[in-house]
């Protein structure tokens, strides 16, 4: 094999991120690199901490060889789930795994520098925490409940996110760290989160979040779909017959969101006499048997099901995973889902497809966030 012009440290840094040890002579047969040039590059990555020495390689005659691997604990992303109503934050490895959480009741609706200012300093609490130095911070990955202009991250006419539209979110916390900030809607870094720690092998995945709101987040061909402008999966906004007439927050009428999230299913609760203030509220009332409640969300299932069957048609996952809060409920929100989808989507489109609950839970969201970092971070162009 013939080294390409200008191989770098960088580039033969992509080779070993698979976290896979090689020996040096495994990487000049990968690279086409001279024994003297991965000495090189090597010596640099390894000074660097990225890369570090591993015991000797099983000897097959003569002298062993050491291997090298990638140290995912060299530096650090914060990752950040910003969500209607709460908030988590992590430090995690380059290989996503989390060193240190915090969660915490938080309204995204109180604004931009109140839960960013809370976020800056709640990282530098958890450096400290993780026995870490700021220097060590190489990107920060945030979700957050609305939709994003990828590009810039800066939210767009989000409708549950007062006073963010067009906010500089990244510009906002690099006066505090300097570093890479990445922002995307928060049904995305769940998606990614999601795929990683459960369905690695599913190219073509659907990640549907059912909470304050309803959106997903879609991965076509292995890689996610974010759309022209970075809505593509906000189908809480899609008209559905059972909401002609009913208002949306987004100020349309029949949205699927309307009658389906769990705002919409707790009012129709109060309305029969039955308390139920939020989605919170209607977990616990399905997990005490309450025969009303099971039977409002199992309709919900079957609204959203409605939805999901243009989409199935569409986009063709393999897997539909449900999430956020109301997925807590299990198979009555995802009884109502399967009823519809299997009953109205063509065979074709139905016959390996799979539609479960989150394996992950909550801690997709960091996960993806953390990935969506550590992708950027450490990407050939930025890895100096």
């Amino acid at each position: 094999m013939t080294a390409a012009t200008g191989f770098a440290a960088s580039d033969l840094f992509q080779v070993l991120r698979d976290g896979k040890p090689r020996t040096r002579s495994e990487l000049i047969d990968i690279t086409g690199l001279s024994r003297t040039t991965i000495g090189s590059r090597i010596d640099s990555l390894v000074e660097s901490g990225m890369v570090t020495a591993l015991a000797d390689a099983i000897s097959t005659g003569g002298r062993p060889s050491a291997r090298v691997a990638f140290n995912p604990q060299a530096r650090v992303v914060a990752a950040a789930d910003l969500g209607a109503t709460h908030a988590t934050l992590a430090l995690t490895d380059l290989a996503a795994q989390v060193i240190v959480e915090v969660h915490t009741a938080m309204e995204i609706a109180a604004g931009p520098q109140v839960v960013l200012d809370w976020l800056t300093k709640t990282i530098s609490q958890l450096l400290i925490e993780a026995g870490r130095s700021p220097s060590e911070l190489i990107a920060i990955g945030i979700g957050v409940p609305g939709p994003v202009e990828h590009t810039t991250g800066r939210p767009s006419n989000p409708p549950i996110m007062p006073g963010w539209d067009n906010f500089d979110i990244p510009g906002h916390v690099q006066r505090s760290y300097p570093v890479p900030v990445l922002v995307d809607n928060d049904v995305n870094i769940m998606a990614l989160g999601e795929r990683a720690m459960s369905w690695p092998a599913a190219d073509h995945l659907m990640f549907l979040k059912v909470a304050t709101g309803i959106g997903s987040g879609i991965i076509s061909g292995g890689v996610l779909q974010r759309g022209a402008e970075g809505i593509a999966g906000d189908i809480g906004h899609i008209s559905i017959s059972r909401g002609a007439g009913t208002v949306c927050r987004c100020g349309n009428t029949g949205c699927l969101e309307a009658v389906a999230g769990g705002p919409a299913i707790a009012a129709e609760l109060r309305r029969e006499g039955i308390e139920a203030s939020n989605g919170n509220d209607v977990v616990d009332l399905v997990r005490e048997g309450n025969v009303r409640a099971l039977q409002i969300v199992r309709q919900a299932g079957r609204d959203i099901g409605e939805v999901l069957n243009m989409c199935v048609s569409i986009v063709n996952p393999s897997v539909i995973v449900v999430g956020g809060s109301l997925a807590q409920i299990g198979e009555q929100l995802i009884a109502g889902i399967r009823e519809v989808v299997y009953a109205r989507s063509m065979p074709l489109a139905t016959r390996q497809l799979s539609i479960v609950q989150s394996q992950t839970g909550p801690e997709s969201a960091v996960i993806g966030a953390s990935l969506i970092a550590i992708e950027h971070a450490l990407a050939p162009e930025n890895m100096t």
